[in-house]
């Protein structure tokens, strides 16, 4: 039997054609992090500084529940250690696709009116929690890029909500307590397991890399002012700076940051 030629009506073409204008060009959907072994995985250690004359942010003033919460709070958008090490700054290394499993489970907490930890870093889809340890009514209200992605009351004193599946796109999360306009926090999440906070010190180390060249970012919230939001609270204008770092084969590399 002879075979026959299928052909293409001119709407399927036309239909086809405003299909490959509309992709063409478009981002290639991003690669899924892997967990794989990593034999020959380096680590990266480093410190964060304040260079020059540190400003000296004001306590910020509490409106409601005093009794409970004082009647101001600590600014924490820059805090220093004694030799001005940087504490809260997020450091991530880029562009890294396989490696270490993600471990532990960040808790973000309501204790004494404040979020702790005020800053804090996470891997896309790993455990988060939040709670409070405060008798008075919270709530954690997230955004991202402008957009509510959850917004939880945290109305008794233990109570725990599990945001997890809030937070699977990486991005800076500023976290607010809608019912205490002194409060708030930021969760950075990362497409790995491959970042870290600095800590009183200012000082940080990620460990189990896989060995290459990358890009490290550190973010921090800044303490530059920029205005007031909507409640009243301080804004400030967001640091980013980037390094390029070789993580040798089982070996060590460093990268230290200074701020100003």
């Amino acid at each position: 039997m002879p075979t026959r030629e299928r052909t293409i009506s001119t709407p399927t073409w036309f239909a086809l054609g405003l299909f490959l204008v509309a992709t063409w060009g478009m981002p290639a959907t991003a690669l899924a992090y892997e967990v794989a072994p990593v034999p020959d995985a380096g680590s990266l250690t480093g410190s964060v500084r304040f260079a020059g004359t540190p400003p000296r942010p004001d306590p910020i003033p509490v409106r409601k529940n005093q009794d409970v919460c004082g009647p101001s709070v600590p600014n924490e958008a820059l805090v220093l250690g004694p030799n001005r090490g940087v504490k809260g700054s997020v450091i991530l290394v880029e562009g890294v696709a396989r490696g270490k499993k993600a471990e532990g489970e960040l808790v973000l907490d309501n204790a004494r009116c404040l979020f702790v930890p005020h800053a804090a870093a996470v891997m896309a889809g790993a455990p988060v929690k939040a709670k409070t340890s405060d008798p008075v009514l919270h709530n954690a209200h997230g955004i991202l890029s402008g957009k509510t992605i959850f917004n939880f009351a945290l109305s008794v004193k233990g109570r725990v909500v599990d945001i997890t599946s809030k937070l699977k796109q990486p991005g800076v999360v500023k976290v607010l307590c809608d019912a205490h306009t002194h409060m708030s926090a930021w969760i950075v999440v990362h497409d790995s397991p491959y970042f870290a906070v600095t800590d009183g010190e200012g000082g940080f180390r990620i460990d189990g890399i896989p060995p290459g060249k990358y890009t490290v970012t550190l973010w921090h919230e800044g303490f530059a002012p920029k205005g007031v939001d909507k409640d009243g609270r301080p804004v400030y204008e967001e640091l980013r700076l980037h390094r390029e770092v070789t993580i040798p084969r089982g070996g060590s590399a460093a990268v230290d940051f200074e701020i100003k």
